[in-house]
């Protein structure tokens, strides 16, 4: 990958009650993969990390632990990234308290940064224009009230992960550090990002493409309806649901929703399911220890033989020896 620029810098943003993990993490991250693209290159682009908050004053965390800015909004200078901490409270008095940080936010991302905001620090976002009429998800526990403050945003709670153009959101921590890795592999490559990926996650995680909701990428075709029955079904694969259940669920009968589903994916439903299950299940095999018993049922089948047969059919292998090869994979030297 080729490194247009000597230096990137990153803005992270503080104000009180945050989360301190929201800012430590990404640092941390950040310069670790800085770390990594140095040793494999001394020309590769360095970070320039700069905390700005609405005055040069320390900033109180939910940690107790007190940072203090480097700069603050008037004297801040115009990042490539800009990360939006969460915060532990209802984020409106934060909100009232820096408008200078909301305002701040709408100028920098008009004049090219890209933000990224975690769980309910999106709200900074929403506040301030910028998220309005594009896609967003915030932490679980605001989504209700996230959606009467800001109606224009296209809110997405059932994704922990939204991107539009140059605007991400993360639900959770461990969503905000699957969009680090994304960056770092923006900035330095992908050496750097899974090196940073390994030292900072201890479980495989599915890659951040699929975790996503990308706005302007949906299933490609046009039956908005089959489009929610599949987000249903890759989201509720330990159900075990007949198709006529399904159908029902949806409010259209069995045949419709074969013929429909057909047309649509060129693939019947009962076939995508189980292909969705299997992708569930071989996760599931190479990243945990549960046995091949209760992976069956965490995607939908009391019967353990069910799954095996259905490996046999897909991929001509028993999960037992899936797993077997995928980990001697994993865990070989490199």
């Amino acid at each position: 990958m080729s490194l247009k620029r000597q230096q990137i810098t990153i803005s992270l943003i503080l104000y009180d009650h945050m989360l301190a993990t929201s800012v430590s993490l990404p640092v941390e991250m950040l310069r670790a993969g800085e770390a990594l693209a140095y040793q494999e290159n001394k020309s590769a682009a360095k970070l320039n990390i700069q905390m700005v908050a609405e005055s040069n004053k320390p900033v109180s965390t939910r940690s107790l632990i007190k940072l203090m800015p480097d700069t603050d909004v008037d004297n801040a200078l115009l990042p490539d990234y800009a990360f939006i901490p969460s915060l532990w409270r209802n984020p409106r008095p934060a909100l009232l308290k820096n408008p200078k940080l909301v305002s701040w936010l709408n100028t920098i991302w008009h004049k090219g940064t890209t933000l990224i905001g975690g769980g309910t620090g999106v709200c900074f976002m929403a506040e301030s224009g910028v998220l309005d009429y594009h896609s967003a998800t915030t932490h679980w526990h605001y989504v209700d009230q996230f959606r009467r403050n800001y109606p224009k945003v296209e809110l997405k709670p059932d994704f922990f992960i939204t991107q539009s153009d140059r605007i991400y959101c993360a639900a959770s921590l461990n969503a905000l550090a699957d969009i680090v890795v994304h960056i770092i592999f923006e900035i330095y490559g992908r050496n750097a990002a899974q090196h940073v990926e390994r030292n900072f996650s201890h479980e495989i995680r599915k890659p951040y493409e699929q975790q996503r909701y990308l706005e302007g990428a949906v299933d490609r075709h046009p039956d908005e309806l089959i489009s929610q029955i599949q987000f249903w079904m890759r989201t509720n694969l330990n159900a075990n649901l007949s198709m006529a259940e399904l159908a029902k669920q949806f409010g259209i009968s069995q045949r419709t929703l074969t013929r429909r589903f057909k047309a649509a994916n060129g693939i019947n439903a009962i076939k995508f399911w189980q292909r969705q299950k299997v992708e569930m299940a071989k996760e599931l095999l190479a990243s945990s220890n549960l046995s091949i018993q209760e992976i069956s049922y965490q995607v939908g089948y009391q019967d353990p033989g069910q799954l095996t047969r259905l490996f046999k059919q897909e991929l001509d292998i028993t999960p037992r020896e899936y797993r077997a090869t995928v980990r001697k994979k994993l865990f070989s030297s490199h």
